[in-house]
């Protein structure tokens, strides 16, 4: 997502917008730069309220600089070039099917060809699997449970129908859950999944995920107000005590936590990780799920927070 230093936008403005792993084109609406003091949503820097083409005015939302690309033709490769990779589940380099040609047309050759060409040609050949098995995407393809659908559907219709808020903080929260499902782990009669290590690792990524992505991913627009005033409030703000914040994922909780898990598949395939750590991630957030399925009354919210006129008026402006 690098671009220029110093790269500025201006309203009405047509350019490229980052939105979860894809580019789309967007319209700058208005342009705003961002203090500890007035910020909306706990960042600070330049910030622009977009609007994305096609879509619904419900999306509009204002984005941080780094999200943004000039409208050229390079952006607009890249763009086709990230929907492409994400559409077919597997990336290629740029040389990548040049090499590989060259390695099929050369099977047939090669071995006829002695001295250096064919020692080169064979180098080739080598450095072309090289490439086009490190280049591959990683993807994690996850079955999410009939019981926790359910659930993404009434949070969906909640918030963003209802105006209506996860109430925070949430108990258990995330760092909670993500215990309880470490001790529910190593609890289990039969412990394919367990290791201490793998265990730990696994519970400190998701936890890093999340506080990664929950601002910039996983909220609905009407949660923005929300996450800005929880950030100065367990965060940011001048009643907080050095040392004793609070992170994100000790703030929200089950709610969010499976909005990260539907977008994990994503996330993943933006890492380097190989295909066994991936399946063993799969084997641990799929147990993740069935944990969150088997306690679910106790995890999820049967009732959301009725927002204020004054919030509402703040969500609208």
């Amino acid at each position: 997502m690098s671009k220029p230093a110093g790269e500025t936008y201006a309203p009405q403005e047509r350019v490229l917008c980052y939105h979860g792993p894809l580019i789309y084109e967007a319209k700058i609406l208005r342009a705003e730069t961002w203090t500890p003091e007035n910020t909306k949503l706990g960042t600070t820097g330049d910030h622009y309220f977009v609007h994305y083409k096609g879509w619904k005015q419900t999306w509009d939302e204002w984005v941080p600089q780094d999200r943004l690309l000039k409208f050229n033709e390079q952006n607009q490769a890249r763009q086709k070039t990230l929907a492409a990779q994400y559409k077919a589940g597997t990336t290629k380099s740029a040389s990548a099917p040049t090499t590989k040609e060259t390695k099929d047309k050369d099977g047939a050759t090669a071995s006829g060809t002695g001295g250096t060409t064919g020692r080169r040609k064979e180098i080739t050949r080598k450095r072309g699997r090289e490439e086009d098995d490190s280049s591959k995407k990683p993807e994690m393809k996850l079955e999410i449970p009939d019981a926790l659908k359910v659930i993404l559907v009434d949070d969906w219709e909640a918030v963003t129908k209802n105006n209506q808020l996860v109430p925070l903080p949430r108990e258990p929260s995330v760092q909670k859950i993500l215990e309880e499902f470490a001790d529910h782990v190593k609890a289990m009669e039969k412990q394919p999944l367990f290791s201490d290590t793998i265990l730990s690792t696994m519970i400190s990524g998701m936890q890093l995920y999340f506080e990664r992505s929950i601002g910039t991913n996983l909220l609905y627009r009407f949660e923005r107000g929300q996450f800005a005033e929880a950030r100065k409030k367990y965060v940011t703000g001048q009643h907080v005590t050095v040392g004793k914040e609070m992170s994100m994922s000790e703030v929200y909780g089950a709610e969010h936590l499976l909005r990260l898990i539907v977008h994990l598949p994503s996330m993943i395939a933006q890492t380097t990780l190989d295909p066994p750590s991936v399946a063993l991630l799969k084997e641990y957030v799929t147990e993740l799920m069935n944990f969150m399925v088997l306690n679910k009354p106790r995890l999820f919210l049967t009732e959301y927070e009725t927002t204020s006129s004054h919030y509402l008026g703040l969500m609208r402006a």
